[in-house]
């Protein structure tokens, strides 16, 4: 029997002796290798192990190629995994958290991985911390971050929000509860601002798997098409409408609006319908954003009684608010073409809604009294005025070019991809390193008071009630303006876990520098990340947002 014991003891103890995974200082040939970190939420299981041993079996075979390694290990300490782990065991965050660190630290270091230890972060220690509030502070003072009220994804069993790669098949990635929507005032960071360079730069990928590349360039999700100004009749607004397909313009007959757009209020206020429209809304957002979306599901809408004029024909054209649209994609405003879209061809016949032809196949003619389903294809424009005649392909430029020439629309690139809610009404995270005052405004910390610590656990409850738990600690909460020296508050809201994770492999580089995240000279020497090991589950969330902080 292999006495395993004795033989790791011996061989790890010489390993230890001659600091064989140290990390050379000036490598000549450099390789980076990195495992996706863990949630100490408790020891750690096979699939952690898995990854793990794969990386050593990488670290010792390349090392004996003659490669000088960096392989380094942390903790994924801060966040909802941890807290909530915490409060069922009735045990505080710090402290079940450090135990799990512990025991799972001692749980690698039996196995022997080939990990440089001197280069350990946590990302719930303050040393690291003070960092992810610098790197906030940064996005803000570059215009990145900013905070506005929304309707956001809710979570009832964590009692927190959720940024949307945290919601999978409408449920709260972490407890499984439906999600829904709820109007806060939050945090967010202007991840949209880099949608093009992120999706451009997935073809410099080179070793992904296309898999990871398909999904994310399908979470970006690019669209190009036109923007339509639609006035509102009696009424000094205008809906703007995103559509991919200009050349069935003429083919509008109705425009949806989603229950939870900025506009609706204003436009049902005082309007016949205004008590059953203000139901129907209550009701719709009462459903997550998958169900809402169904193909399978029959749209459902209800009538505002206000009508939009028709840019180019000048008719009047019925608005309604209808569940299947939704604020996040576009403008949350869609036109409605029945003849040539199946879904508002089954709406429009179930509401009486006129359906009209614009697009003829290129092999016989629509009769919209007699049509069983809607023509999708493209094909010649047919009663668009002077765009009849034209392909579908020309007539969306001749179209776009036209309402850009009379100020009526313009081209427009739309992508799936939203702003990336960062705000957490929960204790166990990075305190925002912000201040409101109510002479100045918002106001950030100055980067020398870094890092706002949070407060001792023993003066917070922070079982989640919906509320921030940091709110409730006067200490905490109750501060000095650094602007003009009036009283202020502190913002109560923690960062989401994914900030923390979103840039711990360039902490792992410097882990130790006190004066600033990394210096420029460890990172030219160790970027770019060699072979990144981590699961596919990762791919529209941590590693979308890994790419955004690196750029």
């Amino acid at each position: 029997m292999y006495p395993a014991r004795e033989i790791e003891k011996k061989w790890q103890s010489f390993w230890q002796e001659i600091e064989l995974f140290k990390t050379p200082k000036n490598p000549k040939r450099k390789f980076y290798l990195l495992e996706m970190f863990p949630y100490p939420s408790g020891d750690l299981h096979m699939g952690h192990l898995r990854n793990y041993v794969m990386g050593d079996v990488v670290w010792r075979y390349l090392r004996m190629k003659g490669y000088d390694l960096l392989h380094p290990f942390g903790w994924d300490a801060f966040g909802l995994p941890a807290e909530e782990a915490a409060i069922k065991r009735g045990e505080s965050p710090k402290k079940w958290t450090m135990n799990n660190i512990s025991v799972s630290k001692n749980t690698l270091k039996l196995m022997g991985l080939s990990y440089d230890w001197d280069r350990e972060v946590t990302t719930c220690n303050p040393d690291y911390y003070r960092w992810t509030q610098w790197l906030f502070l940064k996005l803000y003072e570059h215009g990145l971050a900013y905070r506005k009220e929304a309707y956001v994804n809710w979570c009832p069993g964590c009692q927190t929000v959720l940024a949307n790669e945290q919601v999978i098949g409408g449920k709260c990635w972490r407890c499984d509860s439906p999600v829904r929507k709820k109007a806060l005032t939050q945090w967010f960071i202007k991840i949209t601002e880099y949608a093009e360079r992120l999706l451009k730069d997935i073809d410099k990928l080179e070793g992904w798997p296309e898999r990871v590349k398909t999904l994310q360039r399908n979470w970006i999700g690019k669209s190009e098409g036109a923007e339509i100004d639609f006035e509102v009749e009696g009424m000094d607004l205008k809906l703007s409408v995103f559509t991919t397909r200009p050349d069935t313009l003429f083919g509008v007959t109705f425009i949806t609006i989603a229950p939870e757009h900025p506009v609706v209020e204003k436009l049902i206020r005082g309007t016949k319908n205004e008590k059953k429209i203000r139901e129907y809304i209550e009701q719709a957002l009462l459903l997550t954003e998958i169900e809402r979306t169904r193909m399978d599901r029959e749209k459902t809408g209800i009538r505002t009684g206000r009508y939009a004029i028709h840019p180019f024909t000048g008719e009047r054209i019925e608005i309604w608010i209808g569940d299947y649209v939704l604020v996040s994609y576009g403008t949350g405003i869609v036109m409605g073409v029945p003849a040539h879209d199946q879904r508002d061809f089954e709406f429009a016949k179930k509401h009486g809604i006129p359906i009209k032809v614009v697009i003829r196949p290129p092999d016989r003619d629509l009769n919209p009294e007699i049509m069983e389903e809607a023509y999708e294809e493209e094909g010649i424009m047919i009663n668009s005025g002077i765009f009849s005649g034209l392909p579908s392909r020309e007539g969306i430029k001749e179209i776009t070019k036209y309402m850009e020439a009379k100020g009526i629309g313009r081209k427009k690139v739309t992508y799936r991809l939203r702003d990336w809610l960062v705000s957490r009404q929960r204790y166990w995270g990075a305190p925002i390193p912000m201040i409101h005052c109510e002479r100045c405004g918002i106001v950030p910390v100055p980067y020398e008071d870094l890092p706002v610590l949070l407060p001792p656990e023993e003066k917070v409850d922070f079982t989640p009630r919906g509320k921030p738990p940091l709110a409730s600690v006067p200490e905490f909460i109750n501060t000095t303006c650094p602007k003009c020296g009036g009283p202020a508050k502190r913002d109560p809201d923690t960062m989401d876990t994914f900030v923390d994770s979103a840039w711990y492999h360039i902490r792992y580089l410097d882990p130790k520098n006190e004066k600033e995240p990394v210096r420029r000279s460890e990172a030219n020497k160790w970027f770019p990340i060699d072979l990144y090991i981590g699961g596919i589950e990762h791919a529209t969330g941590h590693l979308i947002y890994f790419r955004f902080i690196t750029k």
